[in-house]
């Protein structure tokens, strides 16, 4: 829904119905992942995608129908090579596409979704897709020390269930509560990953059973990108990471260097000796921290801070003489051998990068090789899956 909202906003707005495709399911080389859309709204404008092309036609279609009979539906397209030709989908994969009719009506949370979209704050969405119950039943749930959508207890407690949820998955059913229940503490821990993908329950919310197929999208905050070092190399980095999704710092110590206008693809840029901003800065398991400063006074201090995050990755560049001599003294400063580990230097994969773009992609593909496990290699020398699990 993050790369349709600003149409469907309007759509929604204008108080007009309009039809919202997700994909909820993928097998196989799927060439869009969970949670990609596209929303047809009621003059038949349409916007996003569901498959890069391939099954579009066929969901428009659909999308206008469901409209029309109010009532949301999954279909699977790609399931036999016939039908896979038919609507397009000619890659091998399969998808499971929801589309529903969106209104005030069968979506009043949506203004506060939206709104939390747009600022950054996460919240996740559980919707029905498969099983006993109905499909298209849609819950809203927030943090848990958020409890509610302006962060402040406004949701509070009652019919729609506990605080920092609204909704419900089997509205009217005396097995709600539970079901609900075992549903919001997978929802809120697959947001605090920021993942999003399918969950299976038996009626009363039984993790063990698989009747009911619940597909939980999350719209976590973008992971953080933290670039140090206020040099050309950076400024690179920060156009790619920014192209990537990444929420963008760039720290360096130097005021003279260290600009907004040196660096306007960053969001932040902030003036400060970097190991001491990153002692103070939220880091996660999602957050890379990139050590483009290649000088000891700045990242020594810097990547003793760093390999000590839970950060999901450090990079930092520099020679192989120079990352020899960093290891070293690190080791002096007292890290461990499963430290060091973590440490990926020379930072990149191995393009023969030379200029700060071209380094740049070697870095963002180091992001992205990290991120779903791909092996580094050339497409055309390996076999199976292209697109395997992350």
């Amino acid at each position: 829904m993050r790369d349709v909202l600003d149409d469907i906003a309007a759509w929604y707005a204008s108080g007009r119905t309009f039809g919202l495709a997700t994909v909820v399911g993928t097998f196989r080389s799927a060439p869009r992942p969970p949670g990609a859309s596209m929303a047809v709204s009621a003059d038949g404008e349409a916007a996003g995608s569901v498959s890069g092309g391939c099954v579009e036609g066929a969901v428009y279609e659909l999308a206008r129908e469901v409209m029309e009979s109010g009532r949301p539906v999954v279909q699977r397209y790609g399931v036999t090579d016939d039908d896979a030709f038919a609507v397009g989908l000619t890659c091998g994969g399969i998808l499971d596409v929801l589309v529903e009719p969106v209104d005030a009506a069968s979506f009043p949370e949506f203004g506060e979704v939206a709104a939390a979209i747009r600022a950054h704050r996460p919240v996740a969405l559980a919707t029905v897709v498969a099983g006993p119950g109905r499909i298209g039943a849609r819950r809203v749930i927030w943090p848990a020390d958020a409890s509610g959508p302006s962060g402040s207890g406004a949701s509070g407690s009652g019919p729609d269930g506990p605080r920092g949820a609204s909704g419900s998955l089997a509205p009217g059913e005396p097995y709600a509560a539970r079901l609900d229940a075992a549903v919001d503490d997978d929802a809120r821990g697959m947001l605090a990953q920021g993942l999003t993908g399918q969950r299976h329950y038996g009626p009363e919310g039984e993790r063990r059973l698989d009747d009911l197929t619940v597909f939980v999208q999350s719209f976590a905050p973008p992971p953080r990108l933290l670039v140090f070092g206020a040099i050309d190399f950076a400024a690179a980095v920060a156009r790619v990471g920014k192209f990537l999704g990444y929420h963008v710092t760039v720290c360096d110590a130097r005021p003279v260097f260290a600009t907004s206008k040196r660096f306007p693809d960053a969001d932040e840029v902030v003036v400060r000796w970097p190991h001491k901003f990153l002692d103070d800065a939220e880091v996660d398991e999602r957050t890379a921290i990139c050590v483009l400063t290649h000088d000891p006074k700045f990242d020594v201090p810097l990547l003793e801070v760093a390999l000590r995050t839970p950060a999901g990755y450090v990079g930092a560049m520099g020679s192989r003489r120079t990352h020899e001599d960093r290891l070293a003294r690190l080791r002096e400063a007292g890290l461990t051998e499963t430290e060091l580990s973590r440490l990926r230097s020379p930072i990149g994969l191995d393009l023969g990068a030379r200029t700060p773009e071209e380094t740049a992609v070697s870095i963002a593909a180091e992001l992205v090789q990290l991120r779903w496990g791909g092996s580094g290699r050339p497409l055309s020398d390996t076999e199976g899956r292209i697109h395997g699990e992350p």
